[in-house]
């Protein structure tokens, strides 16, 4: 069976592994090229976009895939639309690993955001030093709001030209822990968190670390992302289906 996993998560990673070794499937990976340094995963793997849905469409009727496994991080609105469009321009169906968000717990103090200009206007009109974890290409938002101090931590740096003035630069990847979130949280002096709903644990550690230290977090929600034929909440779960006998029937192009 032939798969193309669109990636650049942990899931998308997990399951490049569990079916590396696997002679039933010849997968591939596709990530968009948004990490400079992507983690080595043991299958085929290309990077760059594909030309919007006509051209994944394209891409899976020439090089005859059998299934589309969305893997994609929850915030990749964009991609997992193509993706379905795709396939059903190509028909094939589409599966998905759909990370479930986090959700807040006793003690918790977290502010709802639509999107992430609504999350840096929650900021309010004080100047605060917030903490900012929401991916490097969209820091350019925090530049709207320049009378706050802001501490932005992603795994590559962003652009010079879209950080706000008074910016404190992290560069760093997960997993964290809590002993150290709570650490950066004292040492940076943070009042306020600025996250996505990323959901997974990699980067759950700080938001244990804002309930300990009683942080409010302003947290901004999930877009919509079009329905898979079939989705599942894990990798261990996609590759459990994927080698259950029924699977057999997607090389018929069927779910």
């Amino acid at each position: 069976m032939k798969l193309l996993i669109l990636g650049g998560t942990s899931e998308a990673a997990a399951l490049a592994r569990l079916l590396a070794d696997d002679p039933r499937f010849d997968p591939t990976l596709s990530l968009a090229g948004a990490t400079t340094k992507p983690a080595r995963l043991p299958i085929a793997t290309r990077i760059g976009g594909f030309g919007g849905a006509e051209g994944l469409a394209r891409v899976l009727a020439k090089e005859g895939f059998n299934l589309v496994i969305d893997a994609t991080h929850p915030f990749a609105a964009v991609i997992s639309a193509n993706a379905r469009l795709a396939c059903d321009a190509a028909r094939l169906p589409l599966a998905a690993i759909r990370r479930p968000g986090w959700i807040p717990a006793a003690g918790d103090h977290w502010i709802s955001a639509g999107n992430l200009d609504q999350a840096i206007s929650l900021i309010g009109a004080d100047p605060k030093r917030v903490f900012l974890t929401i991916g490097r290409k969209e820091v350019a938002a925090a530049a709207k709001a320049p009378h706050h101090s802001y501490v932005i931590r992603s795994v590559d740096a962003p652009p010079p030209e879209a950080l706000p003035p008074d910016t404190t630069l992290v560069l760093a990847r997960g997993p964290f822990n809590v002993a150290a979130e709570e650490a950066v949280l004292r040492e940076q002096a943070i009042e306020v968190i600025v996250t996505k709903n990323s959901g997974g644990d990699a980067t759950k550690a700080k938001l244990d670390a804002a309930r300990a230290l009683g942080l409010p977090v302003i947290m901004v929600e999930r877009p919509p992302k079009p329905a898979a034929n079939i989705e599942f909440t894990s990798a261990a779960e996609a590759y459990d289906w994927l080698t259950a006998p029924h699977a057999g029937l997607l090389a018929k192009r069927g779910v």
